[in-house]
């Protein structure tokens, strides 16, 4: 028995530094609301959200305006089927169903607001049984706030939402123009436990107050969610009116949970760029809430454009994504790794570049000498980390997967290869991404790929396969199936 706990000892101990960003994860989710990232109610908004590294989204029910309804194509069962399948398929949750139509409407000249509602649920419960729904008061105006008229319609209309909400498991969070205090004030005369506060930061900011205090006197239990960004000016990582290590110490001290969606802190001077912006945003929340741990390896992103290192990483870390391993230690050191080869491949080029303008052959051997030495280096290094087979996964990703993408496809539309031929065909794709993960940009990677395709086409032809009349039965099979090419 001694021995046993000892073991269960031992085991405990050694997870320890793994436990605490398990524990951050599960309570910590990171998301985007998708009418701001222009992908209201759109089947895209899932691979957009996990390509910013998301949880998940807050969907939004729709437009509103001088509609009677909200424009929902969830009513359709089959769409709503869609989008939730397609959502489960990529990892991405639902954390939110928002009904930012109110932000223009009056919630108090609504005289459907329930079936508003209604339909909100019904829309939670087929996304996923969501159980946090957002209402914006912002097309009220702030005259109800002192107005005794119309305050009182206000709270009566909330608390026949909440007791609604409650009824179907669900909170409404909603987004008022009060601090700590007046929310405090206004739930007490709502008087439902299905309605409580979806905090916003850029409302305390704009009105001077102080989060941290502002979040502590209004209480855990009276926060489902947080529209966790500030006006567009900055991203949040260069907001000097947002503390964000001072704001999860104290969430933590709360001991509150839940989901921190971006809404804006755009850059002003690059607000139409959605994956920068978002991307930025999303993965400082997550560096910050979610204990990202610290790399051994050294990014060498010293003098480098910041966008730049941040397109990086991005694009990196799609291929810790695809291992899972994104949020430990070994997941950051391959990153790192990865970003670090992508930097020396633009320091590569750009040499050449520059060499070319005087000596074009001295250029392309010091390019091709570099790039050689290099890669074996990239390869020893992601070693230190990685399995070959994981190895394998990222010059996947890094080729954008076409080594498995062509294979099939041959395999599909010839039935009849033999076993030796599809050796020689996988054999050439792997020879060629092994050139194409040095390409100086996707095109010339497909470039790379292209040539090794025709070298598949010849070595097919000589072997006696006519590939037209392949590739014309390969089209009837994949249209008989419902498929296209």
């Amino acid at each position: 028995m001694n021995k046993l706990r000892i073991f269960l000892l031992s085991v405990l101990l050694c997870g320890m530094p793994w436990l605490g960003t398990m524990m951050a994860q599960d309570r910590y989710q990171v998301g985007v609301c998708d009418w701001m990232v222009l992908k209201r109610q759109k089947l895209g908004e899932f691979q957009l959200a996990k390509d910013l590294g998301c949880d998940g989204i807050e969907m939004d029910m729709g437009g509103l305006g001088k509609r009677e309804m909200f424009d929902n194509k969830m009513r359709n069962p089959e769409d709503a089927a869609r989008f939730k399948f397609v959502a489960d398929s990529l990892g991405i949750r639902i954390g939110a169903i928002a009904m930012s139509g109110f932000y223009g409407q009056d919630l108090t000249q609504r005289d459907n607001y329930l079936a508003l509602m209604e339909d909100c649920f019904d829309t939670m419960d087929k996304m996923g049984a969501v159980n946090v729904a957002f209402l914006p008061l912002g097309g009220c105006g702030n005259d109800w706030v002192s107005d005794k008229t119309k305050r009182k319609e206000v709270v009566k209309r909330l608390h026949a939402i909440g007791e609604t909400a409650k009824s179907h498991g669900k909170v409404v969070g909603i987004d008022t123009p009060l601090d700590a205090a007046g929310n405090l004030k206004l739930l007490k005369e709502i008087k439902s436990d299905g309605i409580a506060i979806f905090y916003k930061w850029q409302t305390i900011i704009e009105n001077g107050w102080d989060i941290v205090k502002d979040m502590k006197k209004l209480g855990a239990k009276n926060i489902c969610a947080i529209h966790a960004s500030n006006t567009d000016s900055v991203w949040l990582s260069k907001d000097p009116a947002i503390n964000l290590p001072l704001i999860k110490q104290t969430l933590d001290e709360m001991n509150w949970k839940g989901w921190l969606f971006v809404e804006r802190s755009r850059d002003v001077k690059m607000v139409r760029n959605v994956k920068m912006n978002y991307g930025a945003n999303v993965r400082y929340l997550k560096e910050t809430f979610n204990a990202y741990p610290e790399a051994d390896v050294k990014l060498d992103s010293e003098g480098r454009d910041p966008e730049y290192v941040q397109t990086i990483i991005g694009r990196s870390q799609k291929a810790t994504d695809e291992l899972g391993i994104t949020w430990t230690p070994m997941g950051q050191n391959v990153v790192h790794i990865i970003a670090n080869r992508y930097f020396k491949l633009n320091d590569i080029y750009a040499e050449r570049d520059s060499i070319k303008k005087t000596d074009k052959k001295l250029a392309e051997a010091l390019c091709d000498s570099k790039l050689y030495r290099s890669h074996f280096g990239f390869l020893a290094d992601l070693s230190m980390y990685l399995k070959p087979h994981h190895i394998d996964r990222v010059k996947d990703v890094m080729t954008f997967n076409v080594v498995k993408v062509t294979y099939e496809a041959q395999c599909d539309m010839i039935p009849t290869l033999k076993d030796e031929e599809k050796q020689q065909i996988l054999a050439w794709l792997i020879e060629a991404r092994e050139l194409a993960i040095d390409a100086e940009s996707s095109k010339k990677k497909h470039e790379v790929f292209g040539k090794y395709k025709g070298r598949i086409n010849n070595y097919l032809t000589k072997r006696g396969y006519d590939l037209t009349k392949e590739r014309e039965a390969w089209y009837e099979r994949v249209k008989a199936r419902g498929g296209q090419l």
